[in-house]
């Protein structure tokens, strides 16, 4: 699956870039360079922080299903249990 940005989204990265190599590195490199180098990093290292980002949602999800079955469990055939409590305190 090919990472894409929206159209703003890639934009404030290009500058971003670009900011970054000026205030890190005191040279300015253009706006293509800016670009082809995020595309690139999209690309190469991209793919790795997506997976991770699924592996975590993933994890996630796994924990709050397990706790899913202490919070909405209710015992079967209960009434019995509940019925001779009340009429022992009774007697």
């Amino acid at each position: 699956m090919a990472i894409e940005l929206k159209k703003d989204v890639h934009e404030r990265a290009v500058q971003s870039i670009e900011r970054y190599f000026e205030q890190t590195q005191g040279e300015r490199i253009g706006n293509m360079t800016a670009a082809a180098l995020l595309d690139f990093f999209l690309k190469e290292i991209g793919p790795s922080l997506y997976n991770q980002g699924v592996a975590d949602a993933q994890a996630r999800l796994h924990e709050r299903l397990q706790e899913l079955d202490y919070e909405v469990h209710e015992d079967e055939f209960g009434y019995w249990n509940k019925a001779s409590g009340k009429r022992e305190s009774r007697g």
